[in-house]
């Protein structure tokens, strides 16, 4: 039994719920994602541009909040799902950490990732490097929205975040970026753990990809020592069977002169 085939068995109306509304909430999460990036990328826009955009944004929040208490009410083992569920409890209440909300994108990822039929770590890589890109594309925007209007603040245009994300997630640390304000530190600490995360996914993929590769070739140089060794035993029964051969022809010969020898004996 596979795992989604084992999780509709053990929460049936959660499993259809979250089949019927997966795109529906990916698109509320693309269109969030495109809201909050434009609020964010263009600060100066009208009055009455940004309370749409705001509006929309609160829209989709609502439509998250909606999802999570039917999610909630659906599940047999609620505390268990409470659990499992507490980071889009924390997306959902705290104003904090509503930049966060974007990550919903990545169940675009996860539904291309159970309909792939590619190799396991193929997959990986694919889930790994999209979330960390969607990640890091928050983490700038969300980074540049507390920072940039903060006193003795270095962020101060989305290339500045951009460029400060870029050496944060993978961990080089120039250090000519760098947030000073409490909400910016922690977007940062968040993004420092995602860039070990992923530094350990990719190192894991290399590696495993190196044990593959040269694993083949060392089984293929076991198989020709093996083959090699089979062909040396072979060659020495042969050549035992041949001197059995030769001894039983040189028998053979001796009896043949014995017996010509008392042939002419007789005569």
């Amino acid at each position: 039994m596979t795992a989604e085939a084992a999780e509709a068995r053990a929460e049936p109306g959660l499993y259809r719920w979250e089949r019927r509304t997966e795109w529906p909430m990916v698109t509320l999460s693309v269109l969030f994602l495109a809201l909050y990036a434009w609020n964010v990328l263009q600060p100066d826009m009208p009055d009455s541009l940004n309370r749409a955009i705001s509006t929309g944004m609160w829209v989709t929040w609502v439509a998250f909040a909606i999802d999570y208490v039917v999610k909630f009410a659906l599940a047999r083992e609620r505390g268990r799902f409470f659990v499992r569920h507490l980071f889009d409890l924390a997306v959902l209440v705290l104003p904090l950490l509503r930049q966060l909300r974007v990550l919903r994108v990545v169940m675009v990822l996860l539904m291309l990732n159970r309909k792939s039929q590619g190799q396991v770590r193929g997959r990986v890589v694919l889930y790994v490097s999209g979330a960390v890109a969607l990640l890091g594309f928050s983490a700038a925007l969300a980074v540049l929205e507390v920072e940039r209007r903060a006193p003795d603040s270095t962020i101060k245009t989305f290339g500045d975040a951009v460029w400060w994300t870029m050496t944060t997630i993978t961990t080089v640390g120039y250090g000519d970026y760098s947030p000073v304000t409490d909400r910016g530190k922690f977007i940062a600490a968040g993004l420092m753990i995602a860039g070990i995360a992923m530094l350990g996914v990719v190192t894991g993929s290399i590696a495993s990809w190196f044990v593959d590769r040269f694993g083949g070739i060392e089984r293929q140089l076991e198989q020709t020592s093996s083959d090699s060794r089979r062909l040396d035993d072979d060659s020495e029964a042969l050549r035992a069977e041949i001197g059995v051969l030769r001894e039983e022809i040189a028998s053979l010969r001796q009896e043949l002169t014995a017996s010509k020898a008392e042939t002419r004996g007789h005569d």
